[in-house]
């Protein structure tokens, strides 16, 4: 059965790109336009990885992670976290709020900067799915 990986991004040709990328590549991809929809997805279909983008209106991906990571059910789940914003300032800013909420995220499985090469994408959620 195929695995199904969910795809956070605001961003339609983003989201269409992977999902495509996804399907051809045997996955079963399913898709969310933001944060909060995203983890309803997730509390639903329980996926076996997501790829999230970390800029987003409504709820952003750093916020859906935190989310994810807290929850016992889906803490679990792997996130690949891809973005336009650098690898570096991404993990800065979850210290910064580690800090401020006196509590540790871990890291998530892997970080993509946009836009993500089909090969290197894929490579890492195989990885993950590990």
């Amino acid at each position: 059965m195929a695995k199904k990986i969910l795809v956070v991004d605001d961003e339609l040709h983003m989201r269409t790109f992977i999902t495509t990328l996804l399907e051809t590549s045997g996955f079963k991809p399913l898709s969310a336009e933001n944060g909060a929809q995203g983890l309803e997805i997730t509390r639903q279909h329980k996926p076996s990885a997501i790829i999230l983008d970390v800029m987003m209106p409504k709820e952003s991906g750093i916020d859906m992670y935190r989310e994810l990571k807290k929850d016992p059910a889906l803490k679990d789940i792997p996130v690949i976290m891809l973005s336009a914003i650098s690898k570096k300032t991404f993990f800065h800013s979850q210290k910064v709020l580690d800090r401020y909420e006196g509590e540790t995220i871990p890291e998530p499985a892997a970080y993509i900067e946009k836009p993500p090469e089909p090969e290197e994408l894929l490579e890492v959620l195989q990885n993950s799915l590990k």
